[in-house]
């Protein structure tokens, strides 16, 4: 799915901008990804701790739009081959992410346990002695198969609805999101960690061990609910990307959607009063305030590079992580699994026992923290891991590899 993208670059009408946004959304995804510890973060390169939203809040949903970007200039294309090429691309690409994101979620199929290695196990067994401990297992959902259900859900929408059903069936999913919202949740706080409906819904198909446990219990940000309303941010994506494709590189299309982005903000802002803005359930109030911002950032980008002309270093730096996207994600998140796999020794606790970290922790610790100090220490660590990934596809860039799906 992912390459999708990449073959704007077939176009006889090149949108260099939308590339642009698209690598610096896969960048920044690195950055945020990657701290030398979780406990020095930055504000803005966090998550908000429930309703908000920060900086960080943005990089999925704007990689989702720009997904939808995508499927604009590709749908024709698709169109044209007929109904089961169409049907045999989209679900193979759907059916590989998913399982390329449950592969990540896995790898590498042992973990420490004491002082020894252990296999990850599908479920791992239920301490007796602890029952009121939350089981845990592999998890199953995660970023890349959302991706999955919402390219999967979004291309089938907008091939057989085409335009006019797409933006009606999306403005139906959200209102209908908020519904559920407010009619399953717990009466009184339908929109807090422990009232949102959609983490019934997880554990009665998925179960509560193969949930993502970052909240402290069972909830998954990620989660089949919260998939509804992030498949209209792929539709709003196609619907931008089809505007731009039909009326090409003029100020009119620019002040057009200019326009758009900033009503979309507002009207997010307006729906936050009564559904609050929130990433971690995916709000139908997100959807519309991100999707706005999105496009702003896009006007500004097109503005720049496609009518002024101006292809700064920083452009070229971007533009080289959208083309091996699928890619450099995989291995942004198999590197630090790697890490954890070597046991270092690294001094001993108040009871006299060895304590050992992971290389990632090592070099944290022993490195960038003595060098830069704690926060900048970790921002620093996140930043070489950047350099690191955009040197291996500025690489494979020069020696035109592009792995797609």
């Amino acid at each position: 799915m992912l390459n999708l993208v990449d073959k704007i670059f077939a176009l006889k009408q090149r949108f260099y901008s939308l590339d642009v946004f698209r690598g610096a959304t896969v960048a920044l995804m690195i950055l945020v990804n990657n701290p030398g510890s979780w406990s020095y973060v930055y504000g803005p390169l966090d998550h908000a701790p429930w309703h908000g939203c920060t900086p960080t809040d943005l990089v999925f949903p704007f990689f989702l739009f720009a997904v939808g970007n995508a499927l604009a200039f590709v749908m024709p294309g698709l169109e044209a081959a007929g109904s089961n090429v169409f049907l045999k691309k989209v679900f193979r690409r759907a059916l590989l992410i998913f399982g390329i994101g449950l592969f990540l979620n896995w790898f590498p199929f042992i973990k420490w346990s004491g002082d020894h290695l252990v296999v990850k196990s599908w479920t791992d067994p239920i301490d007796i002695a602890h029952a009121a401990v939350i089981p845990t297992g592999i998890r199953i959902l995660g970023v890349l198969q959302r991706i999955a259900l919402v390219y999967l859900f979004a291309s089938l929408i907008i091939y057989y609805g085409k335009t006019g059903v797409a933006f009606v069936t999306g403005a139906v999913i959200l209102l209908g999101y908020w519904a559920l919202c407010l009619l399953l949740g717990a009466p009184g706080n339908p929109y807090s960690l422990t009232g949102y409906f959609g983490t019934n819904v997880d554990k009665a198909i998925l179960g509560a061990a193969h949930m993502y446990k970052g909240e402290g219990l069972a909830f998954d940000p990620e989660g089949l609910a919260s998939t509804l309303p992030a498949i209209v941010q792929v539709i709003f994506g196609y619907l931008v990307g089809q505007y731009i494709s039909q009326k090409g590189k003029t100020y009119e299309m620019i002040a057009s959607l200019f326009t758009i982005g900033c009503l979309l903000v507002f009207t997010g802002y307006c729906w936050d009063m009564v559904f609050p803005i929130n990433k971690k359930i995916w709000s139908s109030s997100f959807v519309i305030y991100t999707t706005g911002l999105a496009v702003l950032v896009l006007c500004v980008l097109m503005y720049t590079i496609e009518m002024r002309g101006r292809r700064r270093p920083a452009s070229r730096f971007f533009d080289v992580f959208g083309k091996n996207a699928l890619f450099i994600f995989m291995i942004s998140g198999i590197l630090p699994r790697i890490y954890m796999l070597f046991h270092i020794a690294d001094g001993v606790n108040a009871k006299g026992e060895i304590v050992y970290k992971g290389l990632n922790a090592w070099m944290y610790d022993h490195i960038f923290s003595p060098a830069f100090g704690f926060m900048n220490g970790s921002l620093l660590y996140a930043i070489s891991h950047i350099l690191l990934f955009w040197a291996l596809c500025y690489w494979l860039d020069k020696k035109k590899v592009y792995i797609k799906v």
